[in-house]
């Protein structure tokens, strides 16, 4: 396959249609806490607020700046994150590290939509991107417990 070929194939239609209808983009006026993640090699950043009631996530804003597949993934962890716990939110996080860096297998529902980044194991200078968004909610997820 040529480079243009692989490329073709790491954006797929699948790939824009998510970064083109990323949910939960306001930004949210009280957060329970904000984080913000920048990919230093590509420029990449994304910005999220959660507001957390007894351990759950009740919302979720992002400001998500980023390539189609940092765009991508954020819309799927967006559309996602309502309703879970930090464990849960961690767990899906792991299992995407694992897929992109150790050919793991997709994460299991409900993130089970971030198997359309499959393509992106071999584009390694990709992965900060993809991960910015697990990377801030994580990140939101830890200040909103330690002010709790």
């Amino acid at each position: 396959m040529s480079a243009e070929t692989d490329m073709i194939k790491l954006y797929s239609a699948r790939i824009l249609a998510l970064a083109a209808d990323m949910p939960r983009t306001a930004r949210l006026d009280n957060p329970s806490a904000t984080a913000k993640k920048r990919a230093p090699l590509c420029g990449s950043n994304v910005t999220v607020d959660i507001v957390v009631q007894d351990g759950i996530i009740t919302d979720y804003g992002q400001d998500v700046k980023a390539c189609a597949l940092g765009q991508a993934a954020a819309a799927v962890i967006g559309g996602a994150v309502v309703g879970l716990t930090e464990d849960q939110v961690q767990s899906g996080r792991d299992a995407l590290y694992q897929m992109l860096k150790s050919d793991g297998p997709v994460p299991a529902a409900p993130f089970d939509g971030l198997a359309v980044l499959e393509p992106a194991r071999d584009y390694k200078n990709r992965h900060a991107s993809i991960m910015l968004a697990f990377d801030a909610t994580i990140d939101a997820l830890q200040t909103a417990k330690t002010r709790a």
